[in-house]
């Protein structure tokens, strides 16, 4: 295998140039995020069929004719499972790549299976056996050795390849369009940013907490996040989730109290007066808000009554396209796709929503075939404003 190393912006000027004259690139990404929120771009990746380039990120200042390159619609851009790609990109770049043509989505939708791996796709189309041995490098280390870039270049030597076969027969069955559409919808969910005061939304076990306690944990999810995000911090490095269900479970009102939710110490000095105000000063605003305008009850879907009846009757249309389209029930609908629907129609407020995003099942490829079948079940599905 031979490949460039690119490490100034000359090169990659050029390289980008000749790329652009090419029908597809395939592109990937190498990346650190072990205790960031957002992922550390090390690595990118670049092979257009006859040059195969390693773009060192560190070593450049001005990437500008690469972010032309990743936005040139002319030319088609091969990834493979590329949600956290995305949110590399975007990170790194304030851009998402397109056209994406994702070849695991394209296995799926062939039936090839439905979370294939590149390693599996390539010894499937192109009969090469991959070493993943390189798998855990810290790709912001310098220098990179020999293997860590011959392990980097493998992974989009063999893209352009398995995309030629992929398309041809997505083609064939008229579905070049699900895959790009797929991630076009994936993307407006990479773009999109939970308000943090909706944070608490995406957290488990909210429907334990009565209304007070659902109170005090919106501030601290809220607060969570905004620390996050300020620091570039994974969520879990501020507060454990768990622990910051236990503040607001428990409600403490002294450090002593506080120390019995079994916070690490480092986090308890960083952070208790902190959490003791949010606390305190949650618990005041839910004693001034009039009864009629406090947050409610966090419900689940099971604690509808006709829930299981109506999962079950969007399941089976579902099942019905997936067998009249010729592909698998979980590329049409997976359970939790069929939840948003739900969410949408019988909560106030749920994630997507408050995010401004709207339901798959009735967004992108899905919506001809599955809106009209599903708003018979469930109702008029519509874009709403976003619940306070």
């Amino acid at each position: 295998m031979n490949y460039t190393l690119i490490t100034d912006e000359n090169a990659l000027t050029a390289l980008c140039q000749r790329a652009a004259r090419a029908k597809a690139v395939a592109i990937d990404t190498e990346f650190v995020r072990t205790r960031t929120l957002t992922p550390q771009l090390g690595l990118l990746q670049l092979y257009d069929g006859e040059q195969l380039a390693l773009i060192d990120p560190l070593a450049i200042d001005d990437m500008t004719s690469f972010v032309a390159l990743m936005e040139n619609e002319n030319v088609v851009k091969v990834l493979h499972s590329c949600s956290e790609d995305l949110e590399t990109f975007l990170t790194a770049f304030n851009c998402i790549p397109s056209p994406i043509f994702d070849t695991q989505v394209a296995a799926s939708v062939l039936g090839l299976g439905p979370t294939l791996g590149y390693a599996k796709l390539v010894e499937m189309l192109c009969d090469k056996i991959l070493d993943k041995g390189e798998s855990r490098t810290d790709w912001l280390a310098r220098p990179l050795r020999d293997a860590q870039l011959h392990y980097a270049a493998n992974d989009v030597l063999y893209l352009l390849p398995a995309y030629t076969v992929l398309e041809a027969r997505i083609n064939q069955i008229d579905k070049y369009h699900w895959v790009t559409e797929e991630i076009v919808g994936l993307a407006e969910k990479k773009r999109a940013q939970i308000p943090p005061e909706f944070a608490y939304l995406q957290l488990k076990n909210t429907w334990r907490l009565n209304v007070e306690q659902l109170t005090v944990f919106r501030h601290l999810a809220a607060w969570r996040l905004t620390v996050a995000r300020q620091k570039n911090i994974a969520l879990n490095f501020v507060v454990r989730e768990s622990q910051l269900f236990d503040i607001a479970f428990k409600l403490p009102g002294s450090r002593n109290a506080l120390s019995n939710v079994g916070l690490p110490p480092q986090t308890f000095r960083r952070y208790s007066d902190t959490l003791l105000a949010l606390v305190q000063e949650a618990r005041a605003l839910f004693e001034d808000t009039p009864p009629h305008l406090r947050l409610t009850r966090i419900k689940r879907l099971i604690d509808f009554p006709q829930y299981k009846k109506t999962m079950s009757a969007v399941k089976a249309v579902c099942s019905l396209v997936a067998q009249q389209q010729g592909v698998g029930e979980d590329v049409i609908a997976s359970k939790k796709q069929i939840n948003q629907v739900l969410k949408w129609q019988w909560f106030d407020n749920d994630e997507y929503r408050v995010q401004g995003l709207f339901p798959d099942l009735v967004s992108g490829w899905r919506a001809p075939l599955l809106k009209e079948q599903i708003e018979n079940i469930v109702g008029t599905i519509e874009p709403a404003e976003n619940h306070q």
